[in-house]
């Protein structure tokens, strides 16, 4: 069984696990309709509208 000849610093672990952790902002796209940024491939929150129709009713 292979075994550490020496033990690995706080330093060398910590820089090796640093890009491990990052997150990644989500991304946005603008609706067609109204403008808003939104998530993609889902319902535009301000207007309503998904894939050109749609599908939640918003107060005007």
């Amino acid at each position: 069984m292979a075994v550490p000849k020496r033990k690995t610093s706080k330093a060398r672990r910590d820089r090796r696990r640093s890009s491990v952790w990052k997150l990644t902002a989500p991304t946005l796209e603008k609706c067609p309709k109204c403008g808003e940024y939104k998530r993609p491939h889902r319902v535009c929150t301000a207007c309503g509208q998904y894939k050109g129709r749609e599908v939640i009713q918003t107060k005007a």
